[in-house]
This record gives structure tokens, C-alpha cells and sequence, in this order.
């Protein structure tokens, strides 16, 4: 442990401490009774980060009398193809640190920068939701879609732009159908098929198979099926009274059948019966297809915060399906077929946090 910021005797310093199997509980007990703190700042994140990727990981937590009073997942990604970062919290839509006072703030930006430089990273990017390094540069691509949830399915539905609304309800007169598995079989058919036409590389299964894993209730996975075929699937994260489908994806039926459409009002529906109150549709990048799609939904995107503290490198890193330079390996990618997009594609991805 560190001591930072002594006070006239001992007891009133802040103690910052890396996390333990033991403070699990006492960590997550901070996230959940505050109101900053996301789904991506629980402590298992730091055990999928280890058990699917074999990423180290550096999640501190400031502590003062006996209490934590503020904590930083961190996590190290060293790759020769994209890079050294220290990111909080990679493979996380949000993250950067959660305090309750700007003593233990200041402290865990003292020692997330120290670990920085003692580990020779290219750079320090904190992802948040609300600006909170004015003086850092910040990557400005990403966006965020939040929306109320009303306990009534009719007014959410109503609440569905026209023409987005039939989509969703020529889904349902298609006869699609939706069951929760307990398996990631069938979900990772459907994403992966999903990802590799869009050119991006697929994670491992090991990756799903340990979030389902770890996180339990808190995750699910949701199939839409036609006639018992699998037309897509969505794995969600259940949070406090938030819902957040982060990863999904549809074979090539889900077109023609309004799959994704019907599978993301089948999330929705199903929320409000878990007694959601807010539907948190992720990360987009501006001008990409996702981003539209949410929009059409009638979702209003929010500024994403990513904040760079630039240790080696000279700028922020350009590393985004975007960037022209990758332009020609997305169209390779395209074309290969899906099991060989399984095979590399993990190998590629692990590191792409």
C-alpha cells in the first residue's frame, strides 16, 4: 500500500491499495452504493481480463480510516501489432476512476500515471462518461446511448421512431421468438458470423464463456430463433436497474426477417419485467452503421470521454476500423470464410481493448 496526502496523524492519510481476492466484496459494495460507478468497474472485470486474455491487471483502490473511498480498474495491454496502453478498463465502454472526495481522485491519478511511466506504456487512456481531465487530450469518435424505460410495453413501443417501430413488428409477425441460453454456442455462431462480415476481428469463445461465467445472473444470453433456426443473439449485462446489450450479432436470416430489430425489442420487453428503468444500448463510433441504427430507435447519442495522458507516444493512437490504413484489411476480411475468421480472429482481438 501507498500512503498519500498525511494528515496530522496516520490514520487520516489514503492508503492506496492494489485489490485483493479478500476486498472483492468490500469493492464492489462502493461500486454499487455509488452513483458514478458502472457495470464496468465491478471487480470481476479483473478476472475476465486475466482468465479469458492473460492481461495483467492493476485495479487500486483508495482507502482512508478503514473505508474505500475511491477505486481505478486498470488493465495493461503490450501488443506489437496496436500498441502499449493502460486503459480503465479495457474491453469496457466506461471506466477511469470512482471517488468519493478529490483526496482520493488526486491519488489514484498519481498512481495510474506513476504505474504509466514505471511500465513504459505509450500512453494512459481513461474512458468516461463525463469529462474529467480537461487538461488531457481525448479521443473524440466515441459516443453513448442511454434511454428511460417506461413500465408500460406499449408506450415503449410507441416510443420506437414509425419506421423503426414496424420493423420490429414485422419481426413479430414473421413468427420470430426469443429463449434465453445458457450456453454461448449458439450466441457465438451469430456474432461471429455478424462480426467477420463487418470486417472486424472476433473474439475468443473463452471470452463470452467466462463473462457468462463470472458474472451469472447478471449476464444473459438471448436467441432469436425462426421456425428453430438461429436468426441472432445478444449477450446482456443486467446492473443495478440498467440493461445493457453489449454484444450481438445476426446470421444472414436476421435481414430478412427484422431479426435485430425484434431482438433488441425482446431485450427491451424483458428488462421491464426485471424492473429496468434505463436501457443502455453502448458504444457506437460517429457515422457508422451501429450509430445510425441506434439513432433510428430514437436514442440521442452523449459524448464519450476517453482521456489520453500521453507518456511515449507523440499523439493519440488511431486505432479504429475508421482509419483508411485499415480499409484494405477489412475487405480482406470480409471474404475469408467464418471458420478461419474464428481461428485468427481471437489472436488478433485479445488486444484489441
Amino acid at each position: 500500500a501507498k500512503c498519500f496526502f498525511k494528515h496530522s496523524t496516520c490514520q487520516n492519510a489514503i492508503m492506496i491499495k492494489l485489490l485483493e481476492p479478500a476486498d472483492c466484496q468490500r469493492w464492489d459494495n462502493y461500486v454499487n452504493a455509488s452513483d458514478a460507478a458502472s457495470f464496468f468497474h465491478l471487480s470481476a472485470w479483473r478476472q475476465v481480463m486475466q482468465q479469458a486474455f492473460s492481461h495483467k491487471t492493476y485495479y487500486y483502490f483508495a482507502e482512508q480510516d478503514g473505508q474505500i473511498t475511491g477505486i481505478l480498474p486498470l488493465v495493461h495491454i503490450n501488443s506489437l501489432l496496436f500498441g502499449n496502453a493502460l486503459i480503465s478498463n479495457a474491453f469496457c465502454v466506461y471506466g477511469g476512476i470512482v471517488a468519493s472526495n478529490d483526496q482520493a481522485i488526486a491519488a489514484l491519478q498519481k498512481q495510474a500515471q506513476q504505474l504509466a511511466r514505471e511500465l513504459g506504456v505509450d500512453y494512459l487512456e481513461m474512458r468516461n462518461r463525463q469529462q474529467q481531465h480537461p487538461d488531457w487530450p481525448h479521443k473524440q469518435l466515441y459516443v453513448t446511448f442511454r434511454k428511460t424505460l417506461d413500465s408500460d410495453h406499449e408506450k415503449n413501443m410507441a416510443a420506437i421512431p414509425r419506421k423503426q417501430r414496424a420493423m420490429v413488428r414485422a419481426g413479430i409477425k414473421a413468427g420470430l421468438s426469443s429463449v434465453v441460453d445458457e450456453s454461448v454456442e449458439r450466441f457465438y455462431r451469430a456474432y461471429s458470423e455478424s462480426v467477420r462480415n463487418l470486417g472486424t476481428p472476433v473474439f475468443p469463445k473463452r471470452y463470452f464463456e467466462v463473462l457468462k461465467q463470472v458474472f451469472a445472473e447478471q449476464c444473459e444470453i438471448l436467441i432469436i430463433e425462426h421456425e428453430g433456426r438461429l436468426v441472432a443473439g445478444v449477450m446482456s449485462f443486467y446492473f443495478k436497474d440498467e440493461v445493457l446489450p453489449y454484444y450481438g450479432g445476426g446470421t444472414d436470416l436476421a435481414r430478412d426477417l427484422k431479426g435485430n430489430d425484434f431482438m433488441y425489442w425482446e431485450v427491451m420487453r424483458r428488462a421491464v419485467d426485471r424492473g429496468c428503468k434505463v436501457f443502455d444500448y453502448g458504444r457506437s463510433k460517429e457515422g457508422t452503421g451501429s450509430y445510425r441504427f441506434k439513432k433510428h430507435w430514437g436514442f440521442e447519442p452523449e459524448p464519450l470521454f476517453y482521456e489520453i495522458d500521453l507518456v511515449k507516444a507523440q499523439q493519440i493512437p488511431d486505432i479504429n476500423p475508421l482509419n483508411p490504413k485499415y480499409q484494405l484489411f477489412i475487405a480482406a476480411w470480409k471474404r475469408l470464410p467464418l471458420p478461419v475468421s474464428q481461428l485468427v480472429g481471437p489472436w488478433l482481438a485479445k488486444d484489441l481493448g
